[in-house]
């Protein structure tokens, strides 16, 4: 079978935004160790035209193909089928292709399935919003990897006392056009936040603000904890910072809250 050519009601669409670069998200087609922290041990794939692509899911299964096409973090086409007989798409016999495009929050990821029939497309359904979620987690992991440094980076910006250490800090951790919302402040550019923070002595003298914990993120959305101490090392407030990341792994928005009492 020729599986170039199926009309839109047999194929399987699904669009997802990951928040990272689109060299990174493409590396996953490219790379056989990435392929398989996004498919699983014993997936692989030779990212180039003709190369052999294999995804081994954890029942045992396997889906083997061939690339058909591929354009540089832009584009990459291949076939899909079960190795096992029986199954309703036999080797060959389907095809996927995968889109990127540079979006202003990250990288818009179109996959394409198309398949013999709507009975199959239907089956397939769930499977691909599964691992479409998959692939953005691990993508955001991988580009995100530093958070825990970023974010102290960040709040060292807040701890700062003269302009040129705080914009230096800032424009290590936080985006051009950062968004930045809490009780008494909205922001909108990293210059703004850097006028905000010159006021923190006056706000909140002799206060140390500190990452306090781990962050926690998934897909580039993610909460860390901060505390604010006094000279004396004691807790004087404490709060939650929710956070999505920039592609180039940057804070692109941030908004704080404060824990009550």
């Amino acid at each position: 079978m020729n599986p170039a050519v199926h009309p839109i009601e047999t194929t399987v669409e699904r669009t997802i935004l990951i928040l990272a670069g689109r060299r990174t998200v493409f590396r996953y087609f490219t790379d056989p160790e990435r392929f398989a922290a996004w498919w699983g041990a014993g997936s692989t794939i030779e990212g180039r035209v003709g190369g052999k692509m294999r995804i081994r899911f954890p029942n045992g299964e396997s889906v083997s193909g061939e690339v058909l096409e591929i354009v540089p973090d832009s584009f990459v086409s291949f076939t899909y089928g079960y190795d096992a007989p029986g199954k309703p798409i036999p080797p060959g016999g389907s095809r996927v292709t995968v889109s990127l495009e540079e979006r202003r929050g990250g990288t818009l990821v179109t996959l394409r399935h198309e398949v013999p029939d709507a009975k199959t497309r239907d089956a397939h359904v769930a499977g691909w919003r599964h691992q479409m979620a998959v692939f953005s987690t691990v993508v955001a992991d991988e580009q995100h990897a530093g958070l825990p440094a970023l974010l102290d980076r960040y709040f060292a910006a807040w701890n700062a006392r003269l302009p040129e250490e705080i914009r230096a800090a800032l424009e290590a951790s936080v985006a051009e056009d950062v968004e930045y919302r809490d009780a008494f402040g909205a922001l909108f550019d990293r210059e703004e936040l850097a006028a905000h923070l010159a006021l923190v002595p006056m706000y909140m003298p002799g206060l140390t603000l500190r990452r306090a914990g781990e962050p926690r993120q998934c897909q580039g959305r993610g909460l860390v904890d901060w505390v604010a101490e006094g000279t004396d090392g004691a807790a004087k407030a404490r709060g939650t910072n929710v956070f999505t990341l920039a592609p180039d792994g940057r804070l692109a928005r941030v908004t704080g809250l404060w824990a009550p009492g």
